[in-house]
């Protein structure tokens, strides 16, 4: 066992398995809305391409749930096997939003297999569309409960801590911590954006290959609009956000931008190279950005890493780069969701609705589905990283809560070649289901022709 080190490999255990559940996460926070959202419009108006819309994609959400419970499940055995010291002392602290999540699963999982057995059983499709509802907020729950948890561990709260343990603890103190506003609701609209681009990604490509049909066009039309709505919340929240941490975590705001002496018109650093006596070279500086991230004004005096004892300073390269793609991402999603609004509504003015797609808007649309889900992985890993070294922040640090037990290594090995196997699986499935079930080959098993609804 030379070199072996418990805690490094929990975490990159810990991590690969946060890495890969918050792609099936997020997909299941952010699917059922959609799925909620094309059914309301196929009702309101009548439309048989919204609601086979709705029914292609719950069918394709419910392979992701079954594979997002694995990794969940293996996220609950991994907070007891690898932080065994952390549990022993938070466990009761973070035993309500755990519990509560669990019951809200349940109530998501209950209602999406009634909701997938009750098509066409209802002659009021109201009806049918109303049980969809504990499924859209079951997992909305889900995440909150979770990320509260989280939360909670930036910002503890609701205990007294005497000789390393916790007492006196009011578990809904703990849980409504002053993170839990900001980082839930960018949790939760960064998944709804994303959703709604990887189902426009899908579109999109049908559209790049030729596919002309109107209900991906119409598919389009719906995902990008709800994309650009989503985006431009998390952008505010994010402001939001930003403001939080320098209230209460100002050492990540500072690692996240290199900002070392407590100043006020503080730059806010895209990009460079940070040298070995901390000098940043090559990075373009926006001036004045970081005080009003910070406070809303060029005159908020933001705090620098020099005021942090070194041994608590976050992974200062790792931090900066994290964050500035976590940010490039959602700017990006956000132009192309814009860049389609717009276009759609010039074509609409112009008559031209009938003419192709432009290509390369298609193809920035395909593009924006990996984009979105890499700054959710991006803007996780780099709030879990500039927590560094504090997996409690400022009780207890990351190696005080790991296990020292043997063979973390081989277990990352396990978990590695299960999630793969898993993605695999879900991805071969995901393909067979759709390909073999064409929206065109639908269509005509219906009954149906393109026209028969207004476009």
């Amino acid at each position: 066992m030379h070199n072996y080190d418990p805690v490094l490999y929990s975490r990159l255990l810990t991590g690969l398995t946060l890495g890969v559940h918050i792609v099936y996460a997020t997909i299941g926070v952010g699917v059922p809305l959609m799925i909620a959202l094309a059914e309301w419009i196929g009702i309101k108006r009548n439309d048989t391409y919204y609601l086979l819309m709705a029914r292609r994609w719950a069918r394709g959400y419910t392979i992701t749930v079954a594979v997002g419970v694995v990794t969940g499940t293996a996220i609950g055995l991994q907070l007891n096997l690898l932080w065994p010291n952390f549990m022993r002392v938070a466990g009761q602290a973070i035993a309500l939003p755990l519990f509560l999540e669990t019951f809200a699963f349940f109530i998501e999982a209950i209602f999406l297999g009634i909701y997938l057995y009750t098509w066409d059983r209802f002659k009021n499709r109201m009806l049918h569309f109303l049980l969809l509802l504990p499924i859209v907020l079951g997992a909305s729950m889900s995440a909150f409960f979770i990320t509260s948890m989280n939360a909670f561990m930036n910002t503890p709260q609701g205990f007294d801590m005497v000789n390393g343990k916790m007492i006196n603890i009011d578990p809904l103190v703990a849980m409504f911590n002053p993170a839990m506003p900001t980082k839930v609701a960018h949790v939760l609209t960064t998944a709804y954006v994303t959703a709604a681009f990887i189902l426009a990604g899908i579109a999109a490509f049908a559209l790049l290959r030729g596919r002309n049909h109107v209900y991906h066009k119409k598919a389009l039309r719906l995902t990008m609009m709800a994309a650009l709505i989503f985006s431009l919340a998390s952008t505010a929240i994010g402001d939001l956000s930003g403001k939080f941490l320098h209230e209460y975590q100002p050492a990540k705001l500072a690692a996240a931008e290199w900002h070392f002496e407590t100043s006020d018109k503080a730059e806010l650093i895209v990009g460079g190279v940070l040298t070995e006596n901390n000098e940043i070279k090559y990075a373009f500086k926006i001036p004045y950005a970081l005080s009003i991230l910070a406070g809303s004004s060029p005159y908020t005096v933001v705090k620098g890493l020099n005021e942090v004892p070194r041994d608590e300073w976050p992974p200062l390269r790792a931090s900066h780069y994290l964050f500035d793609g976590m940010v490039f991402f959602g700017v990006y999603i956000t132009i192309v969701a814009l860049w389609h609004v717009l276009a759609h509504w010039r074509r609409r003015r112009k008559g031209t609705m009938k003419k192709p797609l432009n290509r390369a808007l298609l193809v920035a649309i395909l593009l924006g589905a990996p984009a979105a889900m890499l700054a959710i992985e991006f803007g996780w890993i780099f709030s879990e990283i500039a927590r560094q070294p504090w997996i409690l922040w400022g009780y207890m640090k990351v190696s005080q809560g790991a296990t020292t037990a043997l063979y973390v290594d081989r277990m990352l090995w396990v978990f590695a070649g299960l999630y793969v196997l898993l993605s695999i699986t879900c991805i071969y499935v995901l393909i067979k289901m759709f390909k073999n079930n064409p929206i065109e080959a639908e269509f005509i098993a219906r009954g149906m022709k393109e026209g028969d609804v207004k476009r």
